[in-house]
């Protein structure tokens, strides 16, 4: 409906429409009360907060919130106005700017919610409610008077709410920009002003790049989940056991255990590592219960989910193995032999390879097609992303049991070839070496990191190198350039940097010095480079210098079947290394830039810095035939 509008008035129309209904609703003279269990977002939490009250079911899966910042936009049904005069602007803001959704004791706590009851009373909670008087409602409390309800102390909070936006920001989202104002405006004017501004506001968002980026963003992951990877039925996972108890480990055990509800053996040549799976479980697990998320009962039964050891005992009754030992192709076949030896033939042996070919790991094997590839990225527990990689001779049933074990575990999938480097390292690594040669030709630190932030990637590529560890890109690069080409060879900081003993962040040095969570960079790196940092080139004019080398990558990976479609192309890129969301990922990005734009582009970098910015043969023939990824 949305992407039907042609213009900012057509939007505006249909939020003064949604305003008009809810405002009907709210004059209604007798007591309504909206009892709510399960999701209540967006569109669904305006349409509850223009009833005069509030029950919410104390359910796990009800959860309250406006997400619509998410999708470039703000609430268009009077959410900016009321929810602020229900709960305080501090508290509006948080939500509304953020998109998070609360729970249900949360919303109770914050009053978003009038009460929280067990789901088999709901109905009867809120009806006994419905029959007595219409609530009056809150004056709130003297700090919200101080801190909002007159001039200087609203000020203050806008000024402060603005400032922490920007720096989040950095302009790229004009949603939230435009939340502030629109808050600001209604408490400043009255309701009706306000909602008029709403209006107009949400027309004019849903114009914008951004917002367009983004709803297609959202709908392509929806799809997505509709699809199993591959043209069979996934077979049941009665359990997962993990090989190696390190932090990608542990990390798998963790979501298998606490999100897909499945038991899980850790499995580790040590008794240190296995006990170093379940420390680590602990400690998240506990930090939820500090949080008062999770309760101590139920992170003693999420922990009872968890097992670890030194022997293939008790891992018989799960039937898919997750590899996650070191990256050494025999080390890994070992491990396929002893699987096979030791576990049911219909046992699948998924390896968590970020560089080492499946189908070099699966030679040998007795039953190649229960082997595939299950990339996840650290931390695993917080990245979205998982790519799933089958050879040649991986069944079907084989992919889509894993594609579906990785969605149970909370992770978005994407099918992605056996090529060197898959998808997502492949098109990061020409991005961090480009990032690398500006750091070599002099180019400070701070000053790359800045400028891709301000881009819109979450963290700078040198700040990502050092968290990533120096020695494993370093380890990553020859195999690329061995399988790829010249293009993807490194640049002399990744081995200089190690020779000085400087692994990143996990080492307490790299490019950055680590003192707790603060980091400053080491400008005796500068000296160890043999560089004299000053900043030549505009932060823009080096984002683009970098990314170009991303999205000529992603285009030849599309090219060459890597991904299956932009759509997976984007997704992967956004949830896998942070690419801008509101750029859509390298295939929107570079349909709203325009193809022939893309192509000029390279072709002014690859007169300046070498052929490693050749424009592809894909862009070449999309520019010349007038094409977009994305139809």
């Amino acid at each position: 409906m949305l992407s039907a509008c042609k213009t900012a008035e057509e939007g505006e129309t249909i939020a003064r429409r949604g305003q008009e209904l809810f405002a009907r609703l709210e004059a209604l003279p007798m007591h309504v009360v909206a009892a709510i269990h399960g999701p209540c977002l967006g569109g669904g939490l305006e349409l509850a907060l223009a009833c005069h009250s509030r029950i919410v079911s104390d359910d796990d899966k009800t959860r309250l919130g406006l997400p619509e910042v998410q999708l470039g936009l703000l609430p268009g049904s009077g959410g900016t106005q009321r929810l602020p005069r229900l709960v305080g602007v501090a508290n509006s803001l948080d939500m509304i700017l953020t998109g998070k959704q609360l729970r249900a004791s949360k919303a109770k706590k914050m009053g978003v919610a009038d009460d929280c009851v067990p789901k088999s009373v709901l109905l009867d909670v809120a009806e006994e409610l419905a029959l007595k008087s219409k609530p009056k409602r809150k004056g709130g409390d003297w700090k919200e008077w101080a801190m909002a309800k007159n001039s200087l102390g609203r000020n203050f909070v806008f000024d402060q709410a603005t400032k922490k936006t920007l720096e989040k920001t950095r302009g790229n989202y004009p949603a939230a920009e435009a939340i502030l104002e629109v808050i600001k405006h209604g408490l400043e004017n009255g309701m009706s002003k306000g909602l008029a501004l709403e209006a107009k506001r949400f027309g004019e968002l849903v114009q914008t790049n951004a917002s367009d980026s983004l709803r297609s963003l959202f709908f392509a992951v929806t799809e997505m989940k509709k699809e199993n990877g591959a043209e069979a039925e996934p077979r049941k996972v009665t359990g997962v056991n993990v090989l190696g108890g390190g932090l990608m480990g542990a990390g798998i055990a963790h979501v298998s255990a606490t999100k897909a509800g499945l038991p899980v053996r850790v499995k580790d040549v040590s008794n240190d590592g296995a006990l170093n799976a379940l420390q680590y479980n602990f400690k998240l697990l506990d930090k939820k219960r500090k949080r008062r998320i999770l309760t101590s009962a139920q992170v003693q039964q999420q922990m009872s989910q968890i097992s670890a050891g030194i022997s293939f005992q008790g891992m018989g009754r799960n039937n898919v193995v997750v590899e996650a030992v070191f990256e050494d192709l025999t080390l890994k076949r070992n491990m396929v032999a002893d699987i096979e030896e030791e576990l049911p033939e219909d046992t699948i042996f998924a390896t968590n390879t970020s560089s080492l070919p499946i189908h070099q790991i699966a030679e040998g094997a007795k039953r190649p097609e229960n082997i595939v590839g299950l990339h996840y990225f650290s931390p695993v527990e917080k990245m979205p992303l998982v790519e799933v990689i089958p050879h040649a001779g991986t069944s079907d049933e084989t992919v889509a049991t894993v594609v579906n074990l990785a969605r149970k575990q909370g992770k978005t999938p994407i099918v992605v070839a056996d090529k060197a480097g898959f998808y997502v390292n492949r098109i990061l690594a020409p991005y961090m070496n480009e990032s690398a040669m500006a750091m070599l030709e002099g180019e400070p630190v701070e000053h790359i990191d800045s400028s891709l932030v301000d881009f819109g990637f979450p963290v700078g590529p040198v700040t990502l190198l050092d968290e990533v560890g120096i020695d494993v890109g370093a380890k990553i690069g020859p195999i690329l350039a061995a399988e790829l080409g010249d293009r993807f060879k490194a640049p002399d900081v990744f081995s200089a940097l190690i020779e000085d003993g400087r692994k990143g962040r996990k080492s307490g040095k790299g490019v950055y010095i680590y003192n707790g969570k603060k980091k400053t960079v080491d400008k005796e790196i500068y000296s160890i480079l043999n560089i004299s940092p000053q900043a030549k080139m505009d932060g823009k004019d080096l984002a683009i210098r970098c990314t170009l080398m991303m999205l000529n990558e992603a285009a030849r990976c599309l090219d060459e079947g890597v991904v299956a479609s932009a759509r997976d192309g984007d997704i992967g890129s956004i949830f896998g290394i942070g690419f801008p969301p509101f750029l859509g990922g390298p295939f929107r990005y570079m349909d709203h830039l325009g193809i022939k734009k893309v192509v000029e582009l390279l072709e002014q970098h690859t007169n300046k810095y070498g052929e490693r910015f050749a424009p592809c043969e894909k862009l070449k023939s999309m520019a010349e035939n007038g094409e977009t990824f994305h139809g």
